[in-house]
């Protein structure tokens, strides 16, 4: 029988991997913090955007992709008097470790399962479908929804138990942090010494500073375009969790540090909803 799935949280993100569930014949409703948003991606999809407690009542698979750790755990009480047993609720928002063991504690209580499932790939990869998946909890679990997961993911990885998971993520977020560091500064000091944009980038990304970054937001952010990806005042939210997790390990903090500081400042000037490609505005020369 196949499974019948939700999504909760239409975003930049969570819109285009709904699209995907309904792609792959496994979307059954959607919802979103504003109804009329549901309505409009319901409609464009073809399917029904009910209660909370309707979805949980009637899916198998229910994946989140919402902003903050309190919406987590608001949506998993919203949904825990209602779901069938054996229901499993996927969680690809980022959040703190602790809050994806709060909810896979609670879900328990009514014989449902978690995942917690934070995802990379930004706005580019939710939309082909080529996300990175990584999963804590149960590998049984992690099994019964992999259907869902692979609808729009390139790679679906098992990291151990619940909050194994968000804790791959928060690594992940300081190597987005210091690639967008280092390359915001090189390219600034590329305009500052006047070098041609179309000659350099292929030049960079060919040799061992070639990555992801520099591939997707090289060109963009040379031409101060800054609404293509995944909002700085975004990852500076992701990076307050991702310090508490580095202080409670004791490791070195300089690139979370250094980088908090620096989404602050240009949340400070109104740039918080600009692709953290955005950093260059402080990496040129006054």
């Amino acid at each position: 029988m196949s499974l019948k799935a939700a999504f909760i949280g239409l975003g930049a993100m969570g819109t285009p991997m709904a699209g995907h569930l309904k792609t792959h014949g496994l979307l059954h409703a959607v919802a979103s913090r504003t109804q009329s948003n549901a309505d409009a991606v319901a409609k464009e999809l073809g399917v029904a955007a009910p209660s909370l407690a309707e979805i949980a009542a009637q899916c198998d698979v229910i994946a989140l992709c919402v902003t903050a750790d309190a919406d987590v755990l608001s949506t998993v009480d919203a949904l825990m008097p209602h779901l069938k047993q054996g229901a499993i609720v996927v969680d690809h928002s980022t959040v703190a470790p602790d809050t994806a063991k709060q909810a896979a504690a609670k879900l328990s209580t009514v014989v449902a399962r978690f995942l917690d499932a934070p995802v990379s790939g930004g706005v580019e990869g939710a939309k082909n479908g080529k996300l990175s998946v990584m999963v804590g909890g149960d590998a049984d679990v992690l099994e019964r929804a992999r259907p869902v997961l692979e609808a729009y993911a390139l790679r679906v990885t098992h990291l151990g138990d619940v909050g194994a998971g968000q804790a791959t993520k928060a690594v992940n977020q300081v190597l987005v942090a210091g690639i967008a560091q280092g390359v915001c500064e090189g390219l600034a000091l590329a305009e500052a010494l006047g070098l041609d944009p179309e000659r350099l980038l292929p030049t960079l990304g060919a040799g061992a500073a070639g990555n992801w970054f520099l591939e997707k937001r090289g060109a963009t952010m040379l031409r101060n375009e800054f609404s293509v990806g995944f909002k700085l005042g975004l990852l500076h939210k992701d990076l307050g969790i991702v310090r508490r997790i580095a202080e409670s390990a004791g490791t070195n903090r300089s690139v979370i540090e250094r980088s908090l500081a620096d989404y602050a400042e240009l949340m400070s000037q109104g740039y918080g909803d600009d692709d953290i490609s955005g950093l260059i505005r402080l990496k040129r020369k006054g």
